[in-house]
């Protein structure tokens, strides 16, 4: 697979790489150590050299452990991002806390949950309203200056706020939400990173799966299931979307790809994208959103996919902080 370097730092990631929020076990139920396991050893088969996950991605780090397990002594070949900066307290109540020491103190917790001396890529997973932002940079600079990161990143920030956080400590990678129908990245974070050699690893590339191209109007979320609560799963915003999946899928059936495959091609080969993050929780999940890598939409897909999307007009977004 492709690889493609974050921002000035020398690594080089895989333009897909594995989301491991799913293996965490907090929104899906009965997940399986087995099948996790087997879902991030499948990326070495498929050319996938990249995995994201968090601190709070579980109860208990589940996420994490479980890399730790499947990696082992492979563990070299793989280039691991965590985030740091927000956790949960009893009653799943999440909590946001970008002090120093709190930053220090995870990122030892989840280097011994992963199982390794340091990670590739150390997020702030959000900005903490209580908390000044440069002593958020000042805790991860401190742990990129003692090795336990190679490279820093920040998650789910505004311009304005990537630009406080960098006069203290060097942003190799941003990580937006980003996809088909929220583009407004487009319109700030992308120019600002593209001028500053800062890679952009995106989440939700599927729209939580609403591009994935398995969903109808009669689709019915299971209990517990929280997307239903999001506005592109709601009234008009739903009916427009579905078409649009609609119109995707001849162009996806074209290339010879799921409309899955489609959407994630187009999202890496969009302008300052360096890879998107591609949630699973069994093998083949992964591996079909492999076959997203190594190959380029011709113009006039290109095109339909435009004039689709235009015809679908804006959709709601959410904005970073």
């Amino acid at each position: 697979m492709q690889l493609r370097e974050l921002g000035t730092s020398g690594i080089r990631v895989s333009t897909v790489a594995l989301g491991c929020w799913p293996i965490a076990g907090m929104t899906t139920p009965g997940i399986k150590d087995d099948e996790s396991l087997a879902t991030i050893a499948a990326c070495f088969d498929l050319g996938i050299n990249f995995i994201d996950t968090a601190y709070c991605y579980g109860p208990d780090g589940e996420s994490e452990r479980l890399i730790g397990r499947a990696l082992g002594s492979r563990r070299s070949e793989m280039v691991i991002a965590t985030k740091g900066g927000v956790s949960w307290a009893p009653g799943r109540k999440q909590v946001v806390d970008g002090r120093s020491q709190t930053l220090v103190r995870q990122c030892e917790e989840s280097l011994r949950r992963l199982a390794t001396d340091h990670v590739d890529l150390l997020y702030l997973h959000t900005p903490d309203p209580n908390t000044p932002l440069a002593e958020s940079a000042t805790g991860l600079a401190r742990l990129l200056a003692a090795g336990k990161a190679r490279a820093v990143g920040v998650s789910n920030a505004s311009v304005a706020r990537l630009e406080e956080f960098a006069t203290v400590c060097p942003i190799a990678a941003v990580q937006p939400a980003y996809n088909m129908i929220q583009r407004d990245i487009e319109d700030d974070l992308v120019p600002w990173c593209q001028r500053r050699q800062v890679a952009i690893v995106v989440y939700w590339p599927l729209a939580k799966g609403l591009l994935a191209g398995k969903m109808g109007r009669d689709h019915v979320f299971a209990p517990g299931d929280s997307r239903h609560r999001y506005p592109m799963f709601q009234g008009v915003e739903w009916e427009r979307n579905l078409q649009l999946v609609e119109r995707l899928r001849p162009i996806a059936i074209e290339c010879g790809k799921t409309v899955a495959q489609l959407v994630v091609n187009w999202t890496i080969g969009q302008p300052g994208i360096t890879a998107a993050l591609c949630g699973a929780r069994l093998p083949h999940q992964i591996a079909e959103t492999a076959g997203a890598a190594d190959w380029e939409l011709d113009p006039r897909q290109r095109a339909a996919i435009e004039q689709a999307l235009a015809e679908r007009g804006p959709a709601a977004t959410r904005r970073a902080v």
